[in-house]
């Protein structure tokens, strides 16, 4: 099944302690839609500025992502520069420049409406809803947020979260927005405002899964070298999503499944700078790497 994301397409300028890029492809929509194009097709709602570059509207294409609902403005794309310290969970964002993205108003296109699988990236919880107003009864709704809502916009988003199935948040916004210190206890009081199921990605720590009646939890793939974690959180999103919309199916254990496929997508994602990895993958080396992640993680009862 075809999966609607909407979010951002950016450009990003990032340093960490292995390197420097400038103006490179970027957005949660782009991290989301190259990871969850290799199991399933992919549509964008975003918007980018009239210098957008046209090699970035080809590499879409070539990963067979439709761009049909991806706007171009007069005006600059949405830029965000940011810069990583030895600790690579955390970035310091050093400028923020919203352009197009600061009056971005989703439109869903007419053949989009009725796709069943949805995912909201990280935007203003009140244009979340209205992409939901727009849309024909989906079967899955998946939705991402950030601090900067949870602190100016918690009512409108618990709203938004008491119309989606899953939400996927860090470890930090969870607890902010329960306001409660133990994690355990925060996941059961952000269920409880109505999301099915909890995704609460740990970055180097692996990602806990809380539902209502299951509680699962993963590490992330061991890896010896990460060169830029900027997207890992929104390509394990499309790993997970992707996978789910792939198998059609939403039970404990495709969700556990997903679970994995979205951490092996986070894996190669943080390889190298930007998303060239998710661009020149190839699902044999997904397979594989699946296939590794069972053995790390397998165990026999004594």
């Amino acid at each position: 099944m075809r999966i609607l994301v909407v979010g951002s397409v950016a450009l990003d300028t990032v340093r960490t302690p292995f390197g420097f890029r400038e103006e490179i492809l970027g957005g949660s929509a782009t991290y989301f839609s190259l990871a969850a194009s290799y199991f399933t097709g992919v549509s964008i709602v975003a918007v980018v500025g009239q210098d957008f570059p046209e090699e970035h509207i080809d590499f879409f294409h070539r990963k067979g992502i439709d761009t049909s609902g991806l706007e171009r403005q007069s005006g600059r794309t949405f830029r965000w520069k940011g810069e990583y310290g030895f600790d690579l969970n955390a970035a310091r964002t050093l400028d923020t420049q919203l352009n197009v993205f600061g009056s971005f108003n989703p439109r869903v296109r007419e053949e989009h409406r009725t796709l069943k699988f949805v995912f909201l990236g990280n935007i203003d919880p009140d244009l979340q809803r209205s992409v939901l107003e727009q849309m024909e009864r989906p079967t899955l709704v998946a939705c991402d947020t950030m601090n900067y809502w949870i602190e100016h916009k918690r009512e409108s988003l618990k709203r938004t979260l008491s119309q989606i199935d899953i939400l996927l948040i860090n470890d930090a916004e969870t607890r902010q927005l329960a306001e409660e210190t133990s994690l355990m206890k925060a996941g059961r009081i952000v269920l409880s405002w109505g999301p099915k199921t909890l995704v609460i990605k740990r970055g180097e720590y692996g990602v806990l899964m809380l539902s209502s009646k299951s509680t699962f939890g993963a590490p992330a793939f061991p890896l010896e070298d990460v060169s830029d974690p900027t997207g890992a959180g929104d390509s394990f999103a499309g790993g997970f999503l992707g996978y789910l919309a792939a198998c059609g199916a939403t039970d404990d254990s495709s969700l556990r499944r997903a679970i994995v496929y979205g951490s092996v997508m986070a894996s190669f994602n943080v390889g190298e700078f930007g998303p060239d990895r998710l661009g020149s993958l190839t699902y044999p080396e997904i397979e594989g790497r699946y296939r590794e992640f069972k053995k790390i993680t397998h165990f026999d009862d004594i």
